[in-house]
């Protein structure tokens, strides 16, 4: 076998495994990044059940507070009006406002966890299709490849040919 034919078989089948296997990272960077996504999605719904147990639990507790505030001023024999009544407000609207500051933070953090997912799924979509740009140019560079040993060879052949023609001629 002619070994151009031979060297532009290999470079055809280079191109087309490269073709292929930039292709395959493309579409595993693409799965991975929306694994990442997915898991970071997830995080958001855990870090929001946290916030909302945090929440729970501190209203409880202020529960548990006020509870035996109400008790102890009872127990005193003074009646819920006045100086007690407020101290209980207070506890009230501290507890609030303690509530509120955890539902902000767990908005931030969820906030903070979906764009991560959203920035893992365009990081994954940059890097997919780079290697696509790859698997095109491998293809190119075979195609460039398999031309050139195409032009040495027909180069070759029209040297013989003109050998043959000059020797021919001169006997």
């Amino acid at each position: 076998m002619n070994p151009m034919t031979i060297a532009a078989g290999a470079s055809a089948a280079s191109a087309f495994l490269g073709f292929k296997g930039n292709q395959a990272s493309a579409r595993a960077a693409e799965l991975t990044a929306e694994y990442n996504a997915k898991l970071r999605e997830n995080e958001a719904v855990l870090l929001q059940r946290a916030k909302i147990d945090q929440e729970a639990n501190l209203r409880r507790a202020n529960d548990r507070l006020t509870a035996s505030q109400t008790v102890a001023t009872a127990k005193s024999g003074i009646e819920m009006s006045g100086s007690p009544y407020l101290a209980l407000a207070d506890s009230y609207f501290a507890m609030e406002r303690d509530a509120l500051r955890i539902q902000y933070a767990s908005d931030i953090e969820q906030a903070n966890a979906m764009a991560e997912a959203a920035m893992s799924r365009a990081t994954g979509a940059a890097r997919a299709s780079g290697f696509r740009t790859a698997s095109y140019v491998s293809l190119l560079n075979g195609a460039s490849s398999y031309a050139g040993i195409q032009q040495q060879q027909d180069f070759f052949e029209l040297q013989q040919q003109y050998r043959e023609k000059t020797l021919t001629q001169t006997t």
